[in-house]
């Protein structure tokens, strides 16, 4: 580690104002403290944003969407199950009990780790992004691996979910660090069916374009079975390769979409 300074704002603005050049604003710090030990990242000053109470907690919105504070534990979200189940399920899964006390939704997406849960929960949603500047549309805000829309200082303050009629996540455990090998979300609405796979793919979180138009005509795992994933710009590591990942998003798909019936 090395010597830095921290600011502890109480509220947006005061975080807002603390942010500048080679300042980092903190979440939970579950990637970033890591991160400043290996000196991957050696910002002079970091800004918390645990301590601002108006960027935490879940409500609902008058458009319907459920709204969840950027500095909302993945525990907190896991407990709130009754308006959205798949997204409390989903939190629930995320690393162990120390990371969902500690690990926030806003830090998470920040972040934008190519194989993070909340970036296919979102995407697969067409969520909105709520930052201190403007609100961000899930299409338009993953940008590449560890890649987002997000300005230079620019803080997640909430995040908006359209909840859909039914939805489930599926995620294919990488049992060490307990980030999804792959990993499906899917969500039903009135209007059509969102899938998003993360996990797989070299440029993080994308939506299978292909079997949301099949799942929107017949909602149904077996319409997927004549449905092909190229394993051009899958990911390779130690945990498998390409050919395993294609494979695998296809029966993660499958999983979603049953356990959402």
């Amino acid at each position: 580690m090395y010597d830095f300074d921290i600011e502890r704002p109480k509220s947006i603005a005061e975080a807002v104002a603390s942010m500048g050049d080679d300042v980092q604003a903190l979440g939970g710090g579950q990637t970033l403290i890591p991160t400043l030990k290996q000196r991957l990242a050696s910002p002079e000053k970091l800004v918390s944003l645990t301590g601002i109470a108006e960027m935490k907690g879940i409500c609902t919105g008058d458009d319907g969407r459920l709204c969840i504070g950027g500095a909302t534990t993945h525990a907190d979200v896991a407990a709130h199950e009754g308006t959205f189940a798949g997204l409390a399920q989903l939190a629930g899964r995320i690393g162990d009990p120390a990371v969902r006390n500690r690990g926030t939704i806003g830090g998470s997406l920040a972040n934008n780790d190519p194989a993070a849960c909340y970036p296919a929960a979102v995407l697969g949603t067409g969520a909105g992004v709520v930052t201190d500047r403007r609100e961000i549309a899930a299409d338009e805000f993953f940008d590449g691996m560890f890649s987002t829309a997000l300005d230079e200082g620019e803080i997640i303050t909430e995040v908006r979910f359209p909840v859909p009629q039914k939805s489930s996540y599926q995620k294919f455990v990488q049992p060490a660090s307990r980030f999804a090998l792959v990993g499906v979300f899917v969500a039903r609405y009135a209007d059509g069916v969102r899938v998003a796979v993360t996990g797989a793919s070299e440029d993080g979180v994308y939506r299978w374009s292909e079997a949301e138009d099949a799942l929107g005509k017949q909602f149904d795992a077996g319409v997927l079975a004549d449905l092909e994933v190229a394993a051009e710009g899958m990911m390779e590591d130690v945990h498998g390769g390409p050919d395993y990942r294609a494979h695998l998003v296809k029966v993660m798909t499958a999983r979603a979409v049953t356990a959402a019936r």
